[in-house]
């Protein structure tokens, strides 16, 4: 794989997720869509739909591996050259970030909608002061959900243990299935079993912090929240923004050392 392949395959393919992703998030987040309230279960499966796509529309030129946290496992583990990663990582968050705008763009009425409906954000004054204090502190904002993750209980330990876990899992279920005959990353079925293992992850282990298992997926997102003009979005909590980077390096790190060990 060449260099520009690698950084284009990167870049559209976690644009691809993202956009799903991050798409069946706001349909269920925000108020005036049809898919408000469609729930838990809509987004689970809806981000494993988002990495099965972007997964089989870059896997010919990158290898489809749309994470870090994926690069890292796969470097640690001898699939792939530490001079590429990088270059992963830039189309990755590059992607990301594309991904992002794109939801917003499609979303763009809603999103207004949603963020000026009274029954939501209250009228002026009082409620005006409250959101401005909270987005000059950095707390979560009422969309910031719809672009990041964020944990139900605030408990760094716990938030960063439960990332690296789910993202031990998910880079290990990508390991131990092998490349495909010419190297390039997972085949066809290899692509499924992963979007199911994601789909999975989120059912059992998403509870806690929203399962971002990936650090760009929560980074490129985050940093377009805090760049888009959405009328009372609220902070983008940065305060939280290392975890959802952090824990799933470690995991991908962890996992690439446990197949190493076990199985190589």
């Amino acid at each position: 794989m060449s260099s520009s392949d690698i950084f284009i395959g990167e870049t559209i393919g976690t644009a691809v997720l993202t956009l799903l992703g991050c798409g069946v998030v706001a349909g269920v987040l925000l108020k005036r869509s049809k898919a408000f309230d469609a729930g838990w279960l809509a987004i689970t499966f809806g981000w494993g739909f988002a990495v099965l796509t972007g997964a089989y529309i870059s896997a010919p030129l990158s290898g489809a591996h749309l994470n870090p946290a994926v690069t890292l496992g796969l470097a640690i583990s001898g699939g792939t050259e530490w001079g590429d990663v990088p270059i992963y990582f830039l189309g990755q968050i590059l992607g990301a970030m594309i991904g992002a705008v794109l939801v917003w763009l499609a979303y763009v009425g809603h999103f207004q909608a949603h963020l000026t409906d009274r029954e939501l954000v209250g009228g002026p004054g009082a409620q005006d002061t409250k959101k401005a204090d909270a987005a000059q502190a950095g707390d979560a904002g009422p969309v910031l959900g719809i672009f990041s993750t964020g944990p139900e209980i605030r408990n760094t330990a716990q938030n960063l243990v439960t990332e690296i876990i789910a993202t031990t899992v998910l880079v290990l279920a990508i390991l131990t299935q092998g490349l495909n005959g010419e190297g390039k990353g997972l085949g066809v079925i290899g692509v499924l079993i992963t979007a199911l293992v994601v789909v999975g992850i989120g059912l059992s282990l998403g509870g806690p912090t929203g399962y971002a298992i990936n650090p760009v997926r929560d980074l490129g997102p985050r940093i377009v929240h805090a760049l888009l003009p959405l009328p009372n979005k609220g902070g983008s909590d940065w305060g939280y923004a290392w975890i959802p980077v952090v824990g799933p390096l470690l995991g991908g790190a962890i996992a690439g050392g446990i197949y190493e060990i076990a199985f190589a």
